[in-house]
């Protein structure tokens, strides 16, 4: 055990770590903010202290993203091309941008919520 809330042995507060994950908010306290920039996770929570420099989530959230946000556009995609039967231009202009969105927009909560699941299971 530690003094302070700096190690990954101290019991966390009884967050849900999906919802704290998915508000960017710290695991252990759900008050914190998790990221300084758009996936830079902070050294400490500013409401507890918890310390983030052990966990290491790599590229598991951008390897989860991208097979959510490509299954959906691939199978959209499909659905229209073989319903109505467009250009292939005007697939690859709503396609493309429709990939590239739903990306950057679940990067962020599916980061959190890779980190906040790490957290929880040690």
């Amino acid at each position: 055990m530690t003094d302070g809330p700096t190690g990954l042995d101290i019991e966390p507060a009884r967050i849900n770590p999906i919802r704290a994950g998915l508000l960017c908010r710290c695991p252990h306290c759900g008050k914190g903010t998790l990221f300084t920039g758009f996936l830079k996770v902070v050294d400490r929570c500013a409401a507890c202290g918890f310390d983030f420099t052990r966990l290491n989530t790599g590229d598991g959230a951008a390897i989860f993203i991208m097979q959510i946000a490509g299954g959906i556009v691939v199978f959209g995609a499909l659905f229209v091309q073989v319903a109505y039967n467009p250009p292939i231009w005007a697939m690859l202009l709503v396609a493309l941008p429709l990939v590239a969105g739903l990306s950057l927009g679940l990067m962020r909560p599916g980061k959190g919520v890779m980190i906040a699941l790490q957290m929880r299971n040690k």
